[in-house]
């Protein structure tokens, strides 16, 4: 995986720390098991760490589609039925279940996707249900980690938070050496202006390897990949320049408006203000 190495070893540590600990959660009374939300763009390696999670510990996967199930009883029946050392798996957790935080306006307009609620969930990660094994870890993932509620994501639930970005160098320098064989001991003259694109140019580790996959031939493939990387940073740049002149246009028709409140008798705009900080800070940025 095209992962930072201190990332790597992070999970790896505590996936380790929980194999080994039975015996401290038999004492302290707890549920052996461990909670693991992975957020971030698509095409980040969500469901990649998955697999290498799984193959680390050889442990089974369960992969639980939400939508597929009519309620909360046929979930708790799936927990039940699912052995001792598996993942247990929900993919795109805020698209497969209404769990929008429940603070949210929107919360409302919102109807549930499933007959499924918040509270089975809930039972489902840490309540009476998820007592009936051990040695599970269940997963959760998201594209938009802000959407979901607040309960979800707590220790004891969701223990672990991994952040899954854009490529950086180091995890290129990863890819690169899977893909082509490339590593700091035979490097390429390329791969130096690649690692100083790679991260303004904001693409997924998915869409770096796709690149690398075009050809078995290192040179046309990096060269490829350094405009394409070039191609996403230009594109990056110019949807920032369109934001930013949209941003401005709502500024100054706001302040037209403002200046069109009062009109003296030859006819010029007059600035009103209603003792506003507020209005005045608008009126002076």
């Amino acid at each position: 995986m095209a992962m930072d190495p201190e990332l790597k070893m992070m999970i790896k540590n505590d996936l380790d720390r929980f194999v080994r600990r039975r015996e401290f959660y038999k004492k302290v009374g707890k549920a052996w098991k461990r909670g693991y939300l992975l957020y971030g763009p698509p095409g980040t390696g969500k469901s990649s760490l998955i697999a290498a999670m799984a193959n680390y510990l050889h442990f089974n996967i369960y992969d639980l589609e939400l939508s597929s199930i009519d309620g909360d009883s046929e979930l708790k029946e799936i927990l039940l039925s699912t052995k001792n050392r598996s993942i247990l798996t929900i993919e795109d957790i805020d698209s497969s279940i209404d769990v929008e935080n429940r603070e949210s306006e929107e919360e409302k307009q919102q109807s549930s996707k499933t007959k499924l609620t918040l509270s089975g969930l809930l039972n489902f990660i840490d309540g009476l249900w998820s007592s009936c094994g051990d040695e599970r870890i269940i997963v959760f993932t998201t594209n938009h980690k802000d959407r979901l509620d607040p309960a979800l994501l707590r220790p004891g639930r969701m223990d672990v938070h991994i952040h899954l970005s854009y490529c950086t160098a180091s995890g290129f320098k990863v890819l690169a050496s899977n893909y082509l064989g490339i590593g700091d001991e035979n490097p390429h003259r390329l791969c130096g202006e690649i690692e100083g694109l790679i991260e303004s140019a904001e693409v997924t580790p998915a869409e770096v390897a796709e690149q690398l996959m075009k050809s078995e031939d290192a040179v046309v493939v990096l060269e490829g990949l350094v405009d394409f990387l070039k191609c996403k940073k230009a594109e990056r740049q110019r949807k920032k320049e369109e934001e930013s002149n949209q941003i401005k246009d709502r500024e100054a028709a706001m302040q037209k408006t403002d200046g069109a409140d009062h009109v003296d008798d030859d006819g010029e705009g007059i600035v009103g203000f209603e003792n506003s900080e507020s209005d005045v800070m608008a009126c002076l940025t």
